[in-house]
Parts: structure tokens; C-alpha cells; sequence
């Protein structure tokens, strides 16, 4: 059976309760027509790039489906009649990924503190060098009288 990877976006007012529950109702749909849910991961609620039916967040899950493609055309009708789905993207992928995706794990590269792979900067935002000192007006006209 072909295998999937399929995310949706949940209105920002929903609670994680409705998420889920919305979660539960389209797997069952995934079952009813022959497929089975291998992975399900709710991402949070995150702040969108644009706004979406007046939405600045939406609630994202990701789905790992291993199920033939009328079961999915069905899932994403469902999400078309549904308002609480803003948006909904599915791959087909060549095989599932095992373990966390990569926004899980994105929380892990967040928590690593200190950027020092940045170097110093200098303070100014980049290596211009040393910098020279100022002159006053004064200076300049002491070093043209020498």
C-alpha cells in the first residue's frame, strides 16, 4: 500500500481536546476505507506566516498513513466540508520516517543556548577590523602645523 504523510491546520480558537477529537475522526475515516494510521503527532499551536480566514495561529498534526489513495481523496473531503480545517497538504512519500519529524525535534536545536557558531562579532554585526579613532579638529590642525 502507498504510504503518505499527511498535515493539517486546525483553527487557532479550537482546545487540544477538539484537535484530538478532530484527529480521531479523520483516522477513523483512514480505517474505515482500508488504511491504518502508523504515526500521529500534534505539533502545537503555532504562529502562521500569513493570516488564514483571519487565523495568526493555527494547531498543526501530522499523520503518517499507510493506505490506499480513495481513503485519503476521502479525508481531504472531509477537511474541505470542515471549518474547523484551515489547511491540509499530503505527500507520498517512499517510506515513513521513524521516530520524532523533524518539527519535534526542532525543540532540541532550540534549547542549545549559546550560538557559538556565530563567532564574535566584534559588536557592531561583522569583522571590519581595527578601528581607528576619531579625530577632533583640534588633531587635524596640530598634525598639519608639523
Amino acid at each position: 500500500m502507498p504510504l503518505y504523510e499527511h498535515v493539517y491546520l486546525a483553527r487557532q480558537d479550537l482546545s487540544v481536546q477538539q484537535v484530538e477529537e478532530l484527529t480521531a475522526k479523520l483516522s477513523a475515516v483512514i480505517t474505515e476505507n482500508g488504511g491504518k494510521i502508523t504515526k500521529t503527532e500534534y505539533w502545537g499551536l503555532k504562529s502562521l506566516s500569513y493570516r488564514i480566514a483571519k487565523n495568526r495561529k493555527a494547531h498543526l498534526t501530522l499523520l503518517n498513513v499507510e493506505s490506499p489513495s480513495a481513503a485519503l481523496t476521502e479525508v481531504e473531503r472531509q477537511e474541505r466540508l470542515s471549518e474547523d480545517c484551515l489547511r491540509y497538504l499530503t505527500i507520498r512519500v517512499e517510506e515513513l520516517e521513524e521516530g520524532p519529524s523533524a518539527m519535534m525535534r526542532k525543540s532540541d536545536r532550540d534549547d542549545r543556548g549559546d550560538r557559538g557558531d556565530r563567532g564574535d562579532r566584534g559588536g557592531r554585526g561583522g569583522d571590519r577590523g581595527e578601528r581607528r579613532p576619531r579625530r577632533d579638529d583640534d588633531s587635524q590642525d596640530a598634525s598639519v602645523e608639523d
